[in-house]
């Protein structure tokens, strides 16, 4: 576990702040506290937490619609959110999943699961940022597959006209009227096509390779479930073992 991680607490009691900013600290945790809904926003954007345990209900803003807000904006959108709420009814718990909080914890709480629960969610959003992570590396791997393949097209169209060339050359010196003699000049074209033969061979079983990568990566597409629609499914078995607990 990083113990640098940030937390904000947003809670209008002043015991659950004070409780919180000392436990958390203690156990290594950087804390903020903010006890009015209007200023939770501010605080996040200066603050930049990684957490934020957020009182439900608050004077300015209840946490629902704070939650709205920040799923909405791009740049904190992946902030992760524990609701802490006296709202201990399914459908309440329900509302704030779907505005898009990480859990859902019904007050009087207990310490050791609240702590339980910030450690899950943070291994859970730590665990998504790996998954980002490799996403865009493969998906700038196989951009780059396609570009190369589409160069080696035009490396292939560029090796087809030296081949004319050489041809060209050959069938000009045969014919008579050049300085060089056909066998002098076979001594020196003969070496180039050998190589242009060479590179054709290498172009083709690299051209194979790609197109290979390209129809394994087109195939696991076809099964692949996108981090939306991954944490879309999280949420909702975290819906569904709230409403049996």
């Amino acid at each position: 576990m990083n113990t640098q991680k940030k937390i904000l607490v947003a809670d209008d009691e002043a015991v659950n702040l004070d409780f919180f900013d000392v436990m958390l600290s203690k156990l290594g945790f950087v804390v903020e506290k903010c006890d009015n809904g209007h200023d939770v926003l501010e605080k996040v954007k200066k603050f930049l937490p990684d957490l934020i345990l957020l009182d439900n209900i608050m004077p300015g803003m209840t946490g629902r619609e704070i939650t709205k807000i920040l799923k909405n904006d791009a740049n904190l959108k992946n902030i992760s959110i524990i609701m802490l709420s006296a709202l201990d009814d399914v459908k309440d718990k329900v509302a704030g999943f779907e505005a898009g909080v990480d859990d859902y914890i019904t007050k009087p709480f207990n310490f050791t699961e609240v702590l339980a629960r910030i450690r899950a969610v943070l291994r859970n959003r730590a665990l998504f940022d790996q998954i980002k992570v490799r996403e865009t590396r493969l998906t700038l791997a196989e951009e780059l597959n396609r570009d190369l393949k589409e160069n080696l097209s035009s490396f292939v169209g560029n090796i087809d006209e030296l081949d004319k060339t050489i041809a060209t050359i050959m069938e000009s010196t045969t014919s008579g009227g050049e300085t060089l003699n056909p066998a002098t000049l076979s001594n020196l074209v003969n070496p180039v096509s050998e190589k242009l033969l060479s590179v054709r061979k290498h172009i083709a079983a690299l051209d194979a390779r790609i197109e290979k990568t390209i129809n394994e990566w087109d195939n696991l597409k076809k099964d692949e479930i996108g981090l939306s629609v991954l944490e879309i499914q999280i949420r909702k078995f975290l819906q569904q073992e709230q409403q049996q607990t």
